[in-house]
C-alpha cells in the first residue's frame, strides 16, 4: 500500500459526487492499493446532507478510505491535498442565460482559485466540472499562480463518452471498440465532436472509422448536433442534470491523467491552449491529449479541413467572450 493522497471533491453532498465517491473509495479511480483521504467540501446550507454522505463512506466499509474530512470552509477543504474535483457550483436555472451562469460562478471560482493558490499542494491536478466549466477552470486557475497552469483542467469527457457511443451504436460495435474521437473547444452548444481521427476495432482488425462509417453528411450533421445537445435532453427527459455519466467522465478523465493514456490513443482534456491547432493562448480549449507520467502533451499535427477549421473557430470565438467577461466580472469583484 502507498501512503494516502487527499481527494478534494467540492459539492460533496449533490448528486454527481454522490456516483462519483464510490468510484474513488473502491479503487477504481486511483488504483486498488492507493489510499485515500476524502476532502468533502460544500455549502453552510448542505452541511446536514453532507455528514449523511459521510455516514454512507463509514458504512461502506472499503479498507481504501483512511479518513473523511466534510468542511464549508475551503481553507480546510483544500489543505494539503493533491487532487482537486470541483464539482460545485450554481446550476443553470430556468430562463438563465449562460452570461447569467458565468456571472453566478466567477465568484466562486476566483475564491477557490485564492483558496488552492493559499493551501493546496502546489503538484495538485485540478479538474473544473462546474459549468461553464472551461471558463471557470480559467478563473481558478487565473487565481492560483503558484500552481503550474498546466496542473489545471476542464471535463470535457463526458462530450467525448458520449460522442464515443453514438459512433458505436451507428456501427453495431461495443464503445471500447471506437478510439481517438475528439472534443475540441468548449463543453456548450458550440464545441466541436470529430470523428474524422477516429478508429474502430471489428474482430482483430483496427479501421478508419470515417472509412467504416461512408456517412460524411451524418457525421457533419446530426452527430454534431446530438452531441452538443445532449446535457440538454438529459435535464429534458429526466428532469435532473447527468450524474452518473458525468460521475463515470470524470473517473476517466482523472484516471487517464494520474496514470497515462495507453499507446496510440488520446483523449479530451480542457487545457490552457498554447497555440496549437491556431488556437491563441488565455483561454481552457478541448484538445485531443497523451499523457504519461501525469503530464499531457497536446497531439499534434491532425490534419484540420475547412469545415473542422471554422468549427474550431467558432467555439474558441465563444470562449473568448467568456474569457473577456470573467475578466471584467473580476474586476468589479
Amino acid at each position: 500500500m502507498s501512503d494516502p493522497i487527499k481527494i478534494c471533491v467540492t459539492g460533496g453532498a449533490g448528486q454527481i459526487a454522490y456516483s462519483l465517491l464510490l468510484q474513488i473509495a473502491s479503487g477504481k479511480v486511483f488504483g486498488p492499493n492507493q489510499p485515500v483521504i476524502l476532502h468533502l467540501l460544500d455549502i453552510e446550507m448542505c452541511l446536514e446532507k453532507l455528514q449523511g454522505v459521510v455516514m454512507e463512506l463509514e458504512d461502506l466499509a472499503l479498507s481504501l478510505v483512511r479518513g473523511v474530512v466534510a468542511t464549508a470552509d475551503p481553507m480546510v477543504g483544500f489543505a494539503d491535498i493533491d487532487v482537486a474535483l470541483l464539482l460545485g457550483a450554481f446550476p443553470r436555472l430556468k430562463g438563465m442565460e449562460r452570461k447569467d451562469l458565468l456571472a453566478k460562478n466567477n465568484a466562486i471560482f476566483i475564491a477557490q482559485g485564492k483558496a488552492l493558490d493559499a493551501v493546496a499542494k502546489k503538484t495538485v491536478k485540478v479538474v473544473v466540472v462546474g459549468n461553464p466549466c472551461n471558463t471557470n477552470a480559467l478563473t481558478c486557475m487565473t487565481n492560483a499562480p503558484s500552481i503550474p497552469k498546466t496542473n489545471f483542467s476542464c471535463l470535457t469527457r463526458l462530450d467525448q463518452n458520449r460522442a464515443q457511443s453514438k459512433l458505436a451504436g451507428k456501427l453495431g460495435v461495443s464503445s471500447g471498440c471506437v478510439k481517438n474521437v475528439i472534443i475540441w473547444g468548449n463543453h456548450s452548444g458550440t464545441q466541436f465532436p470529430d470523428a474524422r481521427h477516429a478508429t474502430v476495432t471489428r474482430g482483430d482488425k483496427e479501421e478508419s472509422l470515417t472509412t467504416v462509417l461512408s456517412d460524411d453528411a451524418w457525421l457533419k450533421s446530426d452527430f454534431i448536433t446530438t452531441i452538443q445537445t445532449r446535457g440538454a435532453a438529459v435535464i429534458k427527459a429526466r428532469g435532473l442534470s447527468s450524474a452518473m455519466s458525468a460521475a463515470k467522465a470524470i473517473g476517466d478523465h482523472i484516471h487517464d491523467w494520474w496514470f497515462g493514456t495507453a499507446e496510440g490513443v488520446f483523449t479530451s482534456m480542457g487545457v490552457p491552449s498554447d497555440g496549437s491547432y491556431n488556437i491563441p493562448e488565455g483561454v481552457i480549449y478541448s484538445y485531443p491529449v497523451t499523457i504519461k507520467d501525469g503530464q499531457y502533451s497536446i497531439v499534434q499535427g491532425l490534419v484540420q479541413d475547412i469545415f473542422a477549421t471554422e468549427k474550431m473557430s467558432t467555439t474558441y470565438e465563444e470562449l473568448k467572450e467568456e474569457a473577456t467577461a470573467a475578466a471584467e466580472l473580476a474586476k468589479l469583484a
